[in-house]
């Protein structure tokens, strides 16, 4: 009897060592790596970008849920609530911060920490705006994408003057709030290229996105440009909406607008930019450091037109601009 009774305790003791051997082979792994996603807009704005960061992300071996996790802070189109989500995740110990739009979006990651590795996606020239000392040898914990929107400015302006050889004034839109104040030195410098008259209109909220569509009659604007703020990009529905609505032409940054109506695109691939940051990502997991990374520039450009939307508008397409598009919505 005590020696069944003691076959019994032996077998429970047993039994229960296997059923630990699992969990604590599981708490002797390495923990998988956690990215900080810093975004200035919303998750529904910005899916598309996202979906392509985790393509990108799988591309180099790191799959969400799997081997890496991907902790998310959204701005909802306030960037004054960027400081405190950036210093949130320097608290939450995370392996690399995406900033995955703009140089506000950026500058405010760079200040958050001396530390963590941070790839951003920029439009601008992120030596100029303090982010890295050079675009070879970046230096600090900083690196990554930059789609030069700046500069590409006069070259969607002249594609507007194909478009409206005999427009007299132009426009552009703005977000004061930004760090890019060389978009508007850009703008000019642009608008005296192709020798018209140029007008900057400012707008930060929906209301004033509003106002400066509702102004563009009165000034006699002919064309504008919207610049490639992250706030214009995530409010692109509303954007493109007003334009057929005051049927103004309007070319803008990236094709993200003339997938939805908007009349042309000029610019990167926010697709391709942000597999860019993903790859970046990956190398910075399996042990690069960020100043031994150049910053990436853009190789490739693409032009889209919407037919369709230009029909609406009563537009003619010129033959010559429709021969230079990459893309034609019909």
């Amino acid at each position: 009897m005590k020696a069944g009774m003691m076959q019994r305790r032996t077998f429970m003791i047993l039994g229960a060592s296997a059923a630990a051997w699992p969990l604590a082979a599981r708490a002797q792994q390495q923990a998988i790596p956690v990215v900080g996603y810093l975004d200035p807009g919303s998750p529904e704005a910005d899916a598309n970008r996202v979906a392509a960061f985790r393509k990108g992300l799988s591309e180099v071996g790191y799959v969400e849920g799997r081997n890496v996790a991907i902790e998310y802070r959204w701005a909802q189109n306030d960037n004054a609530r960027l400081p405190d989500l950036a210093a949130d995740l320097v608290r939450r110990r995370v392996a690399v911060i995406v900033s995955s739009a703009g140089t506000a979006t950026a500058l405010v990651a760079k200040a958050a920490t001396a530390t963590i590795p941070i790839v951003f996606s920029v439009g601008t020239d992120p030596v100029q705006m303090g982010l890295v000392a050079s675009l070879n040898r970046p230096g600090g914990n900083v690196t990554g994408v930059t789609s030069m929107n700046t500069e590409l400015e006069a070259k969607r302006l002249g594609l507007l003057r194909e478009l409206l050889p005999g427009a007299a004034r132009f426009a552009v839109l703005a977000d004061p709030t930004g760090p890019t104040a060389e978009n508007i030195t850009v703008g000019r410098t642009a608008a005296a290229a192709i020798g018209r008259e140029i007008e900057f209109l400012n707008a930060s909220t929906n209301r004033e996105i509003d106002a400066a569509f509702a102004s563009l009659a009165h000034k006699q604007i002919d064309a504008l440009l919207v610049s490639n703020f992250p706030l214009f990009i995530n409010r692109r529905v509303q954007i493109v909406t007003l334009a057929v609505r005051h049927a103004v032409p309007v070319i803008y940054g990236t094709r993200e607008f003339a997938d939805i109506g908007g009349l042309m695109s000029y610019g990167t691939n926010p697709a391709d930019s942000r597999r860019q940051v993903a790859a970046y990502t990956g190398r910075i997991l399996k042990g690069e450091k960020p100043f031994d990374l150049p910053v990436m520039q853009p190789t490739k450009f693409e032009f889209v037109i919407n037919l369709q939307t230009a029909r609406t508008l009563g537009f003619e397409v010129p033959a010559t601009l429709l021969a230079l598009a990459d893309e034609v919505i019909e």
